[in-house]
């Protein structure tokens, strides 16, 4: 198997997901965190090609509105920026979605994305399948996303049951789902992480309901 070519993408670890109303309960943010800045840590020794990624929505919206202290980036990621690492602002879920991304990925010769950042079920979600339509693997850290609690007319689901579900969709099919650690001594290593599809996926998910 071919070496892959990595960048890595930071999606969003903005304030609001610390201190505004979208505040990432699972895994604990704190802990996410610190995985997010061990990969960046990984990618400068590495030099893997590194993008932060802020949203940013309009005046009057409820969160992101750029110059708030909610839109910031934490400051343990404002304080790692380099010089060389790309800055996208973005108003959909996908990174792809009204960006250069694709075509900086293009340039940098990239052809497998790391995600990092939040949240699992929204802009990592979004960003992990628009990436399947451009030909790019994507892969996704588990320790280093998180999801929150989410309830509406169609049910309720704890943060922790949704990002664990969501790791078993990536995958299945989106991306492939390793631990910081794990995807550290990949990129190390100069090796793809293992992953699976959907043909496997579903039918170990039969053999295990089955038994």
């Amino acid at each position: 198997m071919a070496t892959p070519r990595r960048a890595l993408i930071v999606i969003d670890v903005q304030q609001e997901y610390f201190e505004g109303s979208l505040q990432i309960q699972y895994p604990p943010r704190q802990q996410s965190l610190a995985n997010i800045t061990a990969a960046l840590d990984v990618a400068t020794a590495q030099n893997l090609p590194v993008a932060i990624v802020q949203h940013e929505m309009p005046e009057g919206a409820p969160a992101f509105v750029k110059g708030t202290p909610t839109w910031e980036l934490h400051p343990d990621i404002a304080s790692r920026i380099l010089p060389s690492w790309k800055r996208v602002e973005k108003k959909y879920s996908s990174v792809f979605a009204g960006t250069d991304v694709a075509e900086w990925l293009k340039s940098e010769g990239v052809d497998t994305v790391t995600i990092v950042g939040y949240m699992t079920n929204n802009c990592d979600l979004a960003s992990s399948a628009d990436a399947e339509a451009l030909d790019i693997s994507a892969e996704i850290l588990s320790d280093a996303t998180g999801a929150i609690n989410l309830a509406n007319e169609a049910g309720h689901v704890s943060a922790e049951v949704l990002h664990n579900a969501l790791m078993v969709l990536f995958h299945s099919n989106f991306a492939a789902v390793a631990s910081t650690a794990d995807w550290t001594e990949a990129v190390k290593a100069g090796e793809a992480l293992p992953s699976s599809n959907l043909i496997i996926s579903a039918a170990e998910g039969l053999a295990t309901n089955s038994s």
